[in-house]
């Protein structure tokens, strides 16, 4: 039975949804706290028949808005699940219109994504500490309760978001950090566990520097493969013989002297520094399809001194519109809920020692991602937290009442293959879906095998008896 905080009242919204609020508790072991708003839309297909339930879907981020993403309910899934399920999207906690964690002004994320990404130096890492400690003086000063918007407990909103459904089990699409969100909750809820896909897994048994460091090594790995691809196209901007070496140059070249574009909102020219390349690099690996056309136009461009491509790219994944402005907050709550769920086992003097094992690692995108950590160690010092209570991701997930589908894709560079061999194990009864292809995630990219696979699962609850191999 659905208790008060989980009701659901719904009202017409964008002409072809419904749009509702529920009311979750800001901490459940301390309810008098009082509520957070969690903003949730529903698309319900107008052929539709045979209603199965709901399936909720969620995007990954963390920070990416569940609202956003279905509103393009009819280009999630196919439309043979369209037409038997309502596709519900949420904002978890903190994330856009949920409550939000607010951190820096749209001007403030500009500069930061700007900045130094790797600071090599000693005034370079004094740099980095003073700018990392006014980004968390300000998401305190401007977030309350900023405590209390963990995975952890987003995964207890799904439960209440479940019985505002009225669905006794809670049927649920996840892709990268979704996976983690869906994790967790399995935790929590076995019992409630409905037709579950993650896809693109998190493995919930690492370390968060063990994760980034497999991270930044899979992201080398797909750099790689776009560099080998690369002279089978005519444009193919790179010199014969090319290795991971040339991007290595070609962003300590930037770090120099950075590119150039001709700014939005003057005729002064935009700066596009080694920070923006590397993300623009990064985010183009996250697609074959898509983004490595866009890379090899942005890296002839580069060489040029002319940084459109990067820019088009590192402005796509961070989210910044033409005019400097961000859509919405997701860079600030991506930092902040990943804080909140992982403890940092090194100090910031560690950290930095470490960042040769990162480079030994992954010599391109290593020494970027090494100093992660330095961010969540000054954030749980502001919030006076020593230590995170992590046995949620120790404890293997046994009986959930459905089993539940895994898929990695091989060459995935965001969420390595290993995880998801790993979650599948992790998950008692699961069963893994092994896509042998370049990108992130694997359901709705182009695998006939994969789709119909997952689309069996949704509409009839059948999982294959043996983990499946599938390709493009």
């Amino acid at each position: 039975m659905a208790n008060d905080s989980s009701t659901l009242k719904w009202t017409t919204c964008y002409k072809d949804f419904q749009c509702a609020t529920l009311k979750v508790p800001i901490d459940y072991s301390n309810k008098s706290l009082g509520q957070f708003d969690i903003a949730v839309l529903r698309y319900r297909d107008p052929n539709q028949h045979n209603r199965i339930g709901s399936l909720v879907v969620n995007p990954g981020g963390p920070g990416v808005s569940g609202v956003q993403y279905a509103l393009d309910a009819q280009y999630i899934v196919n439309p043979d699940v369209l037409e038997r399920y309502d596709i519900v999207g949420f904002d978890p906690r903190g994330i856009g219109d949920s409550t939000p964690i607010s951190c820096l002004t749209s001007a403030e994320q500009d500069a930061s994504f700007a900045s130094d990404p790797k600071p090599d130096t000693d005034a370079e890492y004094a740099q980095a500490l003073m700018e990392t400690q006014e980004f968390v003086d300000k998401c305190v000063a401007k977030t309350p309760n900023i405590a209390h918007f963990s995975t952890q407990d987003a995964a207890h909103d799904m439960e209440l978001l479940r019985q505002g459904l009225g669905d006794s089990k809670l049927n649920y699409l996840g892709f990268s950090y979704g996976t983690y969100l869906g994790t967790l909750y399995a935790q929590q809820f076995p019992d409630k566990v409905g037709r579950f896909v993650l896809d693109g897994a998190v493995d919930p048994s690492l370390s968060i520097e063990e994760q980034t460091r497999v991270q930044a090594t899979a992201f080398d790995g797909a750099l790689a493969h776009f560099i080998a691809d690369c002279p089978k196209h005519k444009n193919c901007p790179l010199p014969a013989n090319t290795t991971s070496q040339f991007f290595i140059d070609l962003f300590k070249k930037v770090s120099i002297q950075p590119l150039t574009i001709s700014s939005e909102k003057s005729k002064d020219l935009r700066q596009i520094t080694e920070g923006l390349v590397v993300t623009g690099t990064a985010a183009a690996l996250y697609d074959d399809v898509y983004g490595w056309p866009i890379l090899r136009t942005a890296i002839a461009q580069a060489l040029n001194g002319d940084g459109t491509g990067f820019a088009k790219l590192a402005d796509a994944y961070n989210g910044r519109d033409s005019d400097g402005s961000f859509k919405n907050n997701e860079n600030d709550a991506n930092i902040v809920i990943q804080c909140l769920d992982w403890q940092p086992g090194y100090s910031n003097e560690q950290v930095r020692v470490n960042v040769s094992t990162f480079t030994k690692a992954a010599p391109v995108f290593g020494p970027y991602v090494a100093f992660s950590g330095i961010t969540c160690n000054i954030f749980n010092n502001a919030i006076g937290r020593k230590q995170i209570t992590t046995d949620q991701n120790t404890a293997q997930i046994r009986n959930t009442a459905t089993p539940v589908l895994v898929i990695g894709t091989t060459q995935d560079p965001a969420t390595p293959y290993a995880w998801a061999k790993s979650l599948s194990n992790y998950i008692t009864g699961s069963k893994l879906i092994t896509l042998k292809a370049e990108g992130h995630t694997g359901y709705g990219r182009g695998s006939a095998c994969t789709d119909d696979a997952v689309d069996t699962y949704l509409l009839t609850g059948k999982i294959a008896t043996k983990n499946l191999i599938c390709r493009q």
